[in-house]
């Protein structure tokens, strides 16, 4: 609401404008259009949010009307597209939007995140180190948090514990990051580390099937049998159907 609240004062203020100067229209002023195309941007992200997809494109398409090569509308519309399942459609305007703003580090983001998502690792992780190069960029820890996730994914174990590393010095509470680092350090038999990356995972976030299996394991290894039942337990109420649960299994 505070959005389309925000986007009726801009064009109550554009009338009022219309009104005090006779025939003076906004729109045909750069920061007329400017103004009202940033508007219709955040509302149709704010749609988003919400989940109102098709709500979205409205005021995004009303975006592209005045700029068609827009950067923000057309990243607006591919994280709408990433959300309606349309591929195709959110890598066109992702690339649309760099290629008027090749560096932009949180389009960079988003557009790696959407590879990793459709499992074009390698065009990912190219996507993250691009914005990675952004030393300014306010959300860097989340890129290479990115990176570490899709160097994993790539098979490249040391790789991916350096960039995990970097994000965890950027900033510590990053769950993904802290679980990731917990496995890898487990898979090395470095269990206490392994473990501290775990507990601090467990005070950032909810457990997950892979989670609650890699706190049996840890268990086991401190021979803390009453919280591996515990964890089992938790496995098999809320993730009967996972294959961690028949890791879990085959594993008793």
């Amino acid at each position: 609401m505070s959005l389309r609240f925000a986007l009726l004062l801009l064009w109550a203020s554009l009338c009022a404008g219309c009104v005090l100067s006779g025939d003076y229209n906004p729109m045909k002023t750069s920061k007329g259009r400017d103004e009202a195309r940033t508007a219709y941007v955040q509302l149709g992200l704010g749609y988003l949010q919400q989940g109102m997809t098709e709500r979205a494109k409205v005021p995004l398409k009303k975006a592209l009307e005045l700029d068609g090569s827009d950067p923000d509308a057309n990243a607006a519309l591919a994280l709408v597209f990433q959300a309606e399942m349309e591929p195709k459609l959110a890598d066109e305007h992702f690339r649309k939007a760099l290629s008027s703003r090749p560096a932009d580090a949180r389009i960079l983001n988003n557009y790696g995140s959407f590879l990793y998502e459709e499992q074009r690792y390698k065009e990912a992780y190219e996507r993250f180190e691009q914005a990675a190069a952004d030393t300014l960029y306010p959300e860097r820890s989340r890129v290479f948090e990115n990176l570490g996730m899709t160097a994993a994914k790539l098979g490249q174990r040391d790789v991916a514990q350096q960039q995990l590393e970097k994000a965890l010095r950027l900033n510590r509470q990053q769950p993904r990051a802290l679980l990731e680092m917990a496995e890898l350090s487990f898979e090395d038999r470095h269990y206490v580390p392994a473990r501290d990356y775990y507990d601090q995972y467990n005070l950032l976030a909810e457990q997950n099937a892979r989670s609650l299996l890699l706190g049996v394991r840890l268990a086991k290894v401190f021979e803390d049998r009453d919280k591996a039942a515990s964890y089992g337990l938790q496995l098999k109420r809320l993730y009967p159907g996972t294959p961690e649960y028949q890791q879990y299994l085959s594993e008793q």
